[in-house]
């Protein structure tokens, strides 16, 4: 495995790719900051963005849609401008985390309470006709998410029930189904965390304090173990002119000084050849979404 893109950042994450750009997107939750890298120039154009976000992601017709800590907003590169288009039903005590795009541009996006308390989160889905939906109750800490090829499952994590469960999905209409569970880990072997699908509907965990990414095929068997040099791995995403590299966020957070010490790469963004290809970020579908009414928080801001 090698160094993409060398960060120390303390809680890397949301690693996606963005294809009409050709190049990574990542943030660093804590450092308040998005990445936008292209691998093949090896440029990166970090954005302080002064508040948390949890994840980035391309937005059909161009700019960039952010999931800040409590808001939803589209960033205008070209005019260094941030909207804002639809605010969580939260308090400053929780923040946006994971999400993605289900394959017709829906965004589901999921949230945490800042101690972590159980059930303190959601996971919502977003839609122009309907706005901001809440899909799931008492989550604790909404993580992984991910369709398989054909868009009749969407994966899922919480992560401290340390499992992947699946839902039967209806591509159609972005109804999750029944709910069961895919895959469990054992506490030896870290935390799941952020996931990738590949285009043979094989599932990519994350795992946070287990220094590896593991592949579980589509019955849920475990058939590879990527190890990475760096133990508080958090999410990944396929990427590159193929589909076949995958990239790795990593986080510094919760690890001693002694532990640093050991790895100097923990925080970088990692890239390997995954033996198989897997599809790009799929852009969201604003549709003209309906505008916050906070009116501290749905005026126009300039990115930091």
């Amino acid at each position: 495995m090698d160094v993409a893109l060398r960060l120390e950042a303390t809680l890397g994450e949301g690693p996606r790719w963005d294809a009409p750009g050709r190049r990574l997107l990542a943030v660093d939750i804590e450092g308040r900051r998005l990445h936008r890298f292209d691998p093949t120039t090896g440029q990166d154009r970090p954005l302080d963005l002064g508040e948390r976000i949890g994840v980035a992601l391309p937005v059909e017709g161009g700019g960039l849609l952010l999931a800040l800590a409590r808001r939803l907003a589209v960033l205008d590169e070209a005019a260094n401008r941030i909207e804002t288009f639809a605010a969580f039903p939260h308090g400053d005590d929780v923040r946006a985390n994971d999400g993605a795009c289900d394959p017709a541009g829906r965004l589901f996006v999921g949230t945490m309470a800042l101690d972590e308390r159980p059930g303190g989160g959601a996971l919502y889905r977003y839609t122009a006709e309907a706005g901001l939906e809440r899909v799931l109750d008492a989550v604790t800490l909404s993580n992984g998410l991910g369709w398989s090829p054909d868009g009749t499952r969407m994966y899922y994590v919480d992560s401290p029930t340390r499992r992947v469960d699946v839902f039967d999905y209806e591509p159609t209409t972005g109804e999750p189904g029944a709910r069961r569970p895919f895959a469990r880990i054992a506490a030896e072997d870290g935390v799941p965390d952020g996931l990738a699908v590949d285009d043979e509907g094989g599932i990519w965990v994350a795992l946070y304090g287990g220094g590896a990414v593991r592949r579980f095929d589509a019955d849920g068997r475990l058939d590879r173990v990527l190890e990475v040099p760096a133990t508080n791995v958090t999410a990944c995403c396929f990427g590159g002119p193929d589909g076949r590299s995958l990239f790795v966020t990593t986080a510094r957070q919760g690890l001693a000084e002694a532990e640093l010490a050991r790895e100097p790469l923990a925080g970088s963004v990692f890239v390997a050849d995954a033996g198989v290809a897997g599809p790009p970020a799929t852009p969201f579908v604003h549709g003209g979404g309906t505008r916050s009414t906070a009116p501290s928080e749905a005026d126009e801001t300039s990115a930091r």
